[in-house]
């Protein structure tokens, strides 16, 4: 089916480059405000939830394959972050954390199953952990709308995919939970945007 074939096509490039404007406006600004540490700490532990669920139960590549190219961009992020919030020495115990609860969730099929639950969660709570940064500092001026907004396509061209090919009906509902989550941030930052300007 052709539009299954652009629709996974689209999402993986779109994913390829989805936070690198993130990445640019933290680098450019020099600072971080607005962005939160455990918003994305949360993200990076439910994109590899997800990325080990998909492979577990050997889902189409096509369905999953941007996961690691998003988890690698969180990883760049997450660093540009600490390293401009002054905490970079805790970059070590992240990545030693996150390595070991990833084995631990192939070790039987009830925990990925649970981690998969749970999954929706953990996104759920990373978004609105960003919500309440940006709430708390009312400054959305390092947080990228185009990241956000290209979130939002690929949320929807996931759903569409996954209706097609899996119907797996948890996957179904996180990225719906997610999507909304999304758009709500979207409208988070372009509001603080208009309110800074007329300030």
């Amino acid at each position: 089916m052709l539009l299954l074939m652009l629709a996974n096509t689209s999402s993986l490039l779109v994913c390829s480059v989805l936070k690198l404007p993130q990445i640019i406006t933290v680098i450019s600004a020099k600072t971080a405000r607005g962005l939160s540490v455990r918003s994305l700490l949360l993200e990076l532990i439910g994109f590899l939830i997800f990325l080990t669920y998909q492979t577990y139960y050997e889902y189409p590549l096509t369905t999953y394959l941007e996961y690691p190219v998003l988890i690698v961009q969180d990883v760049i992020l997450l660093m540009c972050i600490l390293f401009y919030n002054g905490n970079i020495g805790t970059a070590l115990p992240y990545t030693i954390l996150f390595i070991i609860g990833w084995r631990l969730l192939t070790i039987h099929k009830l925990i990925i199953d649970l981690a998969m639950s749970l999954s929706t969660c953990i996104s759920a709570l990373s978004k609105y952990a960003q919500l309440q940064s940006l709430w708390k500092t009312h400054d959305s001026d390092q947080v990228s709308a185009l990241t956000w907004s290209l979130a939002i396509y690929t949320i929807c061209t996931r759903i569409f995919t996954t209706l097609v090919t899996t119907a797996d009906t948890a996957v179904l509902i996180r990225y719906a939970v997610i999507g909304v989550l999304n758009v709500w941030v979207l409208i988070t930052v372009m509001y603080y945007r208009k309110t800074g300007k007329r300030k």
